[in-house]
């Protein structure tokens, strides 16, 4: 298991970073998983089917990495930046963590199936 290091982002830091525009935040969840919790702004690159290649890297954001627990984002960090050789960074702990600090999701309620979105972070 990988230390925490300097690839290794908080889910404080992503979303200021969201806001402020810098990243570009990367799930590589599971379609299923991305359709009943996401993070508002991510884009979906599934790792089952991951091709670094086929990220938008404009060299104006870092790209970040996000999964649900940490342990697939870290996979496609370390691909991602062998075959890219771009440096980029995942957040710790992933979408739980995210949750636990108190960030919104989108969501689908199972209430009702409606998705529930505030339309920000």
């Amino acid at each position: 298991m990988n230390m925490a290091d300097k690839y290794d982002v908080k889910p404080e830091q992503v979303l200021a970073d969201l806001k402020a525009g810098n990243i570009l935040l990367v799930d590589v969840r599971e379609p299923a998983e991305f359709a009943n919790e996401r993070i508002h702004g991510a884009l979906l690159h599934p790792l089952s089917t991951f091709e670094p290649k086929a990220l938008p890297t404009d060299g104006h954001r870092q790209i970040i990495f996000q999964c649900g627990s940490g342990k697939r984002s870290r996979m496609a960090l370390e691909k991602f930046m062998k075959e890219i050789g771009v440096e980029a960074a995942h957040m710790a702990g992933g979408i739980a963590a995210w949750r636990s600090t108190g960030q919104p999701c989108i969501r689908i309620d199972p209430a009702t199936g409606t998705v529930v979105d505030k339309g920000d972070y």
